[in-house]
């Protein structure tokens, strides 16, 4: 990887605080520049000499090797702010990533799953003196009832989780920390939880909350297999992954009255915005109620004539 490249993003996961999945992210999108510019040899890159046109004939290359518009839209934003941090440091004069389009899509509603299919899977027997049984249900249950991310449920710190008071300290994005609250559900899942994990690791004061059956933490393909391994029984999507729960906890809050902002700081997204994508899934959810309940919604269509 080439030396620029490698500043930056450590400008970005150490000054900026992104986290460890956006800089990978942004290495994964940079190095592809670099490989198309350099090919084989990456300290022959020099960004200072890059030409908007460089950066346009990447592109086209890109969408003839079947990138979609999203994923090319987040290319040209990773160009951007690596340029934006050169020019800030007197590299480069101009950012050549500035003045290209960004690719256009149609934003897709999130995935999500309705309250009857989590109650269906949470209501469920299951063995509780058999460890990933438990811990694969506790983690079902955290995502869905506190709408916290899978890196910051894995990171998640077992002082900071309070059962008693129903509220755990969370360790978002940029290091941004939020209290979340649960019920008294999930209280009692954390209580049976622990005392089995003790039991199991033979670690009475763990650092992480959640650990495997070897007292090492989680990590992040672990998650997302146990998750969609459970989520398998019920789920009729393809995506049922952990995001697909912190979606379902946004529109089952929103559903059932809770207030877009009290949702906002619960889920710790930096704007409204980001969490009125979910007013329009509470929406299509009631549309859909009202096709079912009223009378005159599934009748035949009247033919009022033609005007011809």
């Amino acid at each position: 990887m080439n030396g620029t490249i490698e500043s930056f993003l450590k400008y970005m996961r150490y000054e900026l605080n992104l986290s460890a999945c956006t800089v990978l992210a942004y290495k994964n999108d940079l190095c592809q520049l670099q490989q198309f510019l350099s090919p084989g040899d990456a300290d022959a890159f020099d960004a200072a000499s890059v030409t908007t046109a460089d950066l346009r004939a990447w592109l086209v290359h890109l969408g003839k090797k079947g990138d979609v518009a999203r994923t090319i839209r987040r290319k040209v934003q990773a160009a951007r702010a690596f340029y934006r941090y050169l020019k800030k440091r007197g590299v480069v004069e101009m950012n050549p990533a500035a003045d290209i389009e960004l690719a256009k899509f149609r934003t897709p509603l999130p995935s999500y799953l309705r309250a009857e299919k989590m109650d269906e899977l949470l209501d469920a027997p299951f063995d509780g003196n058999n460890y990933q049984a438990v811990l694969d249900r506790t983690i079902v249950m955290m995502l869905y009832e506190t709408g916290i991310r899978r890196a910051e449920l894995i990171d998640l710190l077992d002082a900071d989780v309070d059962a008693g008071r129903g509220e755990m300290k969370v360790h978002g994005k940029r290091n941004k920390e939020r209290i979340v609250p649960f019920g008294k559900e999930l209280s009692e899942a954390i209580a049976a939880y622990r005392d089995l994990r003790g039991r199991v690791t033979g670690i009475m004061r763990p650092r992480h909350f959640f650990l495997r059956a070897n007292g090492k933490q989680l990590y992040a393909s672990m998650v997302y297999r146990r998750v969609h391994g459970s989520l398998e029984r019920v789920g009729g999507s393809h995506k049922l992954s952990p995001h697909v729960l912190r979606h379902t906890f946004a529109s089952v809050m929103l559903n059932n009255g809770a207030e877009l902002n009290s949702v906002k700081e619960i889920m710790g997204h930096e704007s409204l915005a980001a969490t009125q994508v979910y007013t329009h899934i509470t929406f299509r959810e009631l549309k859909s109620n009202y096709k079912l309940a009223h009378p005159r919604a599934l009748k035949k269509e009247v033919n009022y004539g033609s005007k011809d």
